[in-house]
């Protein structure tokens, strides 16, 4: 009796696993950086391909990344996402591409830009944010180096930090070595827990308004487009891709996760540099 009541327990799971993965799902989203671009910082031929197919079944394909939105534009029309929408600066903006216009935007106070660089310099960290489609701090950093090389924005170190800010701003982000960023994480959402913090990268921690991440913009867009939870995919490998991860019907993870969040998904798959978005889109949107 025991045993057959542990082959039903399994063959429900394996029922509910089977559901899960042959569902009709309408959106896609995707983080960018170390998802869906290679370390080249490139789309491959094979993701590519994969997300034209997905298109043309009626996926809404939204790209969801922490980088500024100027910086995603060029992605975005490389995939032919001309009638889709755009999930900016770790979801502080989104963008209705087919209009060019933006839907929602989510802003730091500038008070709170000022009160974040105070902490920067007693936590002995670089900050930057962003004014006028600029890269703007007060330091060079082999860290801002690296910002500047993915965006493509210019940097504009100025003299004074706060006389540079005197407006509020999409976010902010603090730099620093990423075992010592690490610890100044978990301090700072101790000290400013009405912000929003997350890791983007291992030397990146993003600030954001409160209640801001891509979960919530994620959210946000599914509820305008009448799509549901269950019918949504999110495919990320970082810190800021959790909230997106937990909310989607379908969290995937490609296999260069941040290993402690390894756990925290549905799926893995094959890596950014091994088309892991075109192994999602083959086994949960073809099928």
């Amino acid at each position: 009796m025991m045993l057959f009541y542990i082959k039903v327990f399994f063959l429900k799971l394996d029922s509910n696993n089977k559901k899960k993965q042959y569902m009709k799902y309408k959106m896609l989203v995707l983080d960018m950086d170390d998802t869906l671009l290679n370390d080249d910082h490139e789309i491959s031929i094979q993701n590519k391909e994969m997300l034209a197919k997905a298109q043309e079944m009626g996926v809404h394909i939204v790209l969801a990344s922490g980088r500024p939105t100027p910086a995603m534009t060029a992605y975005a029309k490389e995939l032919n996402l001309h009638n889709s929408y755009m999930i900016s600066y770790n979801g502080a903006v989104i963008s209705d591409l087919k209009e060019d216009k933006i839907i929602f935007e989510q802003t730091l106070t500038q008070q709170q830009i000022h009160e974040l660089y105070d902490y920067s310099v007693k936590s002995k960290t670089h900050i930057i944010t962003y004014v006028d489609g600029e890269i703007v701090s007060e330091t060079d950093s082999e860290y801002i180096e690296i910002e500047r090389k993915i965006t493509g924005l210019v940097h504009n170190k100025v003299l004074d930090f706060k006389a540079a800010v005197q407006s509020s701003a999409v976010k902010c982000i603090l730099l620093e070595e990423p075992a010592y960023l690490k610890g100044v994480e978990k301090d700072l959402k101790l000290v400013m827990p009405h912000l929003s913090v997350s890791m983007s990268k291992p030397f990146f921690l993003e600030v954001a308004q409160n209640g801001i991440d891509k979960g919530a913009s994620v959210k946000l867009l599914a509820e305008k487009l009448n799509i549901l939870q269950s019918e949504i995919i999110a495919v990320g490998n970082a810190g800021n891709d959790l909230t997106m991860i937990e909310y989607a019907g379908l969290g995937v993870w490609v296999d260069n996760v941040t290993p402690e969040l390894r756990h925290k998904g549905d799926v893995i798959v094959a890596s950014n540099n091994n088309h892991g978005v075109a192994e999602v889109v083959r086994r949960f949107i073809l099928n």
